[in-house]
């Protein structure tokens, strides 16, 4: 594969440009080439090293490896948080979640509300543009009446409204299902589960379920087979029925997040793997693959693969509390830390006969472009001003730059910042003696994370050198991390409060230092 590089190019002191807002949607000219469906494909809590095309020596991926051959893999893709719901909330927008205070997982609240309705999702763009636009899968935005994906642009949705469900409610012979220890909590949190823990799996299938039910627009309704299957067949179904017109669809699967469950069809592909763990998540992600390989199936089938372009990302790193089934490799960290294992995630960009193909590419990209790439091509406008950028220009070649010289991330008092090849995280030092814990515990809503009495932790690394972020240089670069900071409170600045309080913390051990992760 060819590979696109700035190394050398890009200085500690570059600055990002937040892209302006988009212009209206002017009537198409006979010289303007037609408008193209966009697919935002988006998995859950898969990790940096989880695909074969990213370096997974476990996991098969063909149809995303494929996807990749003809398109461009970054190596470098970034998400705005290392959790799930806020860094949905980016993807929808275009806009830091910090922006309008989204800062947090809900953990059950975003059943009083959701993303505030002062902001503009990605599917209100492209309906007004006059796209079909549906959303099948995992939403995380808002469950409440108002804060639904109807509620925000998607004319169809067939999906799930929390951040975890089943993906089974009648386990076959075959059929394989694993709970790390250690992770029930993180499990319980999302389900909102009081079963006990003796409860049969089936049981705890069922009561999930019924707590996260599947729902086509507002109503509940049953899917009995595999669920990420289920959702697989209704993108498909939706291309086929919107293939003469201009459609968005955003593809939010929910695996492989937890509950690690998977049915005997794709556990039977990785039975030599000794690992429980590792071997139903193996399968779950080849469950995701395939339904790549269904829609880019069914594009070509419709003739609709050059005039479609695919986007696909992780919302986030892979969880330590899966212990070990899971690969950020050969990044440090996992989800929930902004260590590059946190918050940088497989990226995948294609569309053949427009961007050319074969491309490997180092340059920083972030899921706030997805949005206003999406909207540049439909011709419709973001009302506000986004922080990513039309990526259109720097895959066809227009532009060599780097899209985001600088990032940004913020979690309560943690912050973190990629201004170039330096990378600082500010993170908060746990009071002595703290129990490190894989599996975040619940603290009272309303219990607000501040700057911790035992002082901040600052690590800086150079990720040119030193990409697995092993080598702390902060105590010998001060001015680097004193100027790094300045740029954080500048970005800061423009930023709301938060929506709610940090309702689960962990702890973590990172430069022999225990810190405290909030999300």
């Amino acid at each position: 594969m060819k590979r696109i590089s700035l190394a050398g190019a890009l200085t500690a002191g570059a600055l990002l440009t937040a892209s302006a807002p988009l212009a209206g949607a002017p009537a198409a000219t006979a010289q303007e080439p037609p408008r193209p469906n966009i697919i935002v494909i988006v998995a859950d809590d898969l990790g940096y090293g989880d695909l074969s095309s990213y370096g997974s020596k476990i996991i098969r991926t063909p149809n995303l490896d494929a996807l990749a051959a003809e398109g461009v893999r970054f190596t470098q893709g970034y998400v705005t948080h290392p959790v799930c719901a806020p860094s949905r909330a980016a993807i929808l927008t275009g806009r830091y979640q910090q922006r309008f205070g989204f800062e947090f997982n809900p953990v059950g609240r975003d059943r009083r509300g959701g993303v505030a309705l002062s902001e503009t999702f990605i599917g209100q763009v492209m309906r007004e543009a006059g796209y079909r636009t549906a959303m099948v899968g995992k939403w995380h935005l808002g469950q409440a009446p108002g804060y639904q994906p109807l509620d925000r642009g998607f004319d169809e949705f067939f999906g799930i409204t929390a951040g975890a469900s089943s993906y089974m409610i009648d386990p076959q012979p075959g059929d394989e299902f694993h709970t790390p220890p250690g992770s029930e909590g993180s499990e319980r949190a999302s389900t909102a589960d009081p079963l006990p823990k003796e409860a049969t799996p089936r049981d705890r299938m069922v009561h999930a379920r019924r707590m996260s039910p599947v729902l086509r627009g507002r109503e509940p309704v049953e899917v009995k087979g595999y669920l990420t299957d289920a959702f697989t067949g209704d993108a498909v179904r939706f291309i086929g029925e919107n293939r003469h017109r201009p459609f968005f669809l955003y593809l939010a699967y929910n695996a492989p997040h937890t509950p690690l469950q998977v049915t005997a069809k794709y556990a039977e592909r990785y039975r030599h793997v000794p690992d429980k763990g590792a071997r139903v998540y193996a399968a779950m992600v080849s469950a995701l693959d395939d339904g790549v390989g269904a829609i880019r199936a069914k594009l070509k089938a419709e003739g609709l693969e050059r005039n479609t372009l695919v986007i696909f990302v992780s919302d986030n790193g892979c969880a330590a509390y899966v212990l070990g089934a899971c690969s950020n490799a050969p990044l440090n960290g996992h989800k929930g830390s902004h260590l590059e294992g946190g918050v940088r995630v497989p990226y995948i960009v294609s569309w053949p006969g427009r961007i050319p193909g074969g491309r490997v590419d180092d340059r920083p990209v972030s899921s706030l472009d997805i949005a206003p790439t999406a909207a540049a091509l439909a011709r419709g406008r973001l009302p506000k001003p986004a922080d990513g950028v039309n990526l259109i220009p720097y895959l066809t070649g227009g532009n060599a730059a780097a899209p985001h010289p600088t990032l940004y991330w913020r979690a309560g008092p943690n912050f973190a910042i990629r201004d170039g090849d330096w990378k600082l995280w500010l993170a908060n030092k746990a009071p002595p003696g703290t129990q490190v814990s894989h599996s975040a515990g619940i603290t009272p809503d309303g219990t607000h994370a501040t700057v911790s009495p035992y002082g901040q932790h600052p690590m800086l690394y150079d990720l040119k050198r030193d990409r697995g972020e092993r080598r702390n240089l902060a105590p010998n670069r001060p001015t680097v991390v004193a100027a790094l900071k300045a740029k954080l409170s500048a970005w800061d600045a423009g930023n709301a409060p938060p929506q709610w309080t940090s309702m689960r913390q962990s702890v973590k051990v990172h430069d022999r230092q225990a810190l405290q992760i909030y999300d």
